[in-house]
């Protein structure tokens, strides 16, 4: 329990590393195409992940080497499909749409991985998913950027299975230095037809710096590391706390106030988060009462 406690706490750091990201890359992205910023952002995370231990991709076995190629297609091709579908709608609907690996990687775990889903479990989804909802929604209408943009929760899913799947606390490393290198190949890619441009000015320099080494490169290896003492469910339900911090972080540092919205959609989300912790210890407390029994 207390290493399963000390995985959730990492990925709320993960979750909020990500959420400081928003008003630097919608400040950047009015400069820097996307697809470039992607590809720059992730080089630079593969290049120092590489620098501090190169020899980590080199010790992974040929079949974890085949499980990160796999894990960092996946991702790149998600980034740049949730890319596309940002382009196609709203900035509140992709936020609350790509969330919706909240509710895909419980389904595809149960199907994949034959994962027995608990009702606690199922709630806090549901709570998560309303509270998303609540954060982040404007009106909503279904069309080619919100078809994307759920295609590419599905991807994220598929990528935290994996890494729940597939990532222990010895492969940590190797197999998120290895998926930043295959996650910028992927971005590379999609950034070739239209050239490449860099950040103008010491301030863009600094963003991208910033989130590739605190948001790209540290929060991987924390996220793989988590994973693999956590179920994926409890993983992507620590991780929807992403666009809470998101909120805070635009209100302490951006244009944005508090409102009524952040409040309430912020504590489901939280209350969605108290629920996935507490089941686990309300099992382990059942099973020590059986057997006192």
């Amino acid at each position: 329990m207390n290493r399963s406690r000390i995985a959730v706490l990492a990925l709320l750091a993960v979750a909020a590393a990500w959420g400081s990201t928003f008003f630097l890359t919608k400040d950047l992205l009015t400069r820097m195409d996307v697809a470039d910023y992607l590809a720059l952002r992730f080089a630079i995370a593969a290049i120092a992940l590489i620098a501090v231990h190169p020899p980590a991709i080199g010790r992974l076995s040929r079949l974890d080497r085949g499980r990160g190629v796999a894990l960092g297609v996946t991702y790149g091709i998600a980034q740049l499909v949730q890319t596309e579908g940002l382009r196609h709608t709203s900035a509140s609907v992709s936020g609350f749409v790509t969330g919706m690996y909240v509710v895909f990687t419980p389904l595809l775990a149960a199907v994949i991985l034959r994962h027995k889903i608990g009702r606690w479990a199922w709630v806090a989804v549901v709570l998560a998913t309303v509270g998303l909802g609540v954060l982040s929604l404007r009106g909503f209408t279904l069309g080619t950027g919100e078809l994307l943009t759920l295609a590419s929760a599905g991807l994220y899913a598929l990528h935290i299975i994996g890494l729940g799947a597939w990532s222990t606390p010895e492969n940590a490393f190797g197999l998120s230095a290895l998926q930043m290198v295959v996650i910028t190949a992927v971005c590379a890619i999609g950034a070739l037809p239209g050239g490449f441009t860099l950040p103008s000015g010491v301030g863009d320099w600094t963003a991208v710096i910033y989130m590739a080494l605190v948001a790209g490169a540290f929060a991987l290896i924390v996220q793989t590391w988590a994973q693999a003492h956590l179920t994926p469910t409890r993983a992507a339900i620590a991780m929807t706390m992403e666009p809470v911090f998101a909120s805070a972080f635009a209100v302490l540092f951006g244009t944005d106030s508090v409102t009524g919205r952040m409040l309430v959609g912020g504590a489901l989300v939280m209350s969605a988060m108290y629920l996935v912790e507490l089941a686990p210890r309300r099992k382990i407390e059942a099973e020590v009462q059986h057997l006192a029994q």
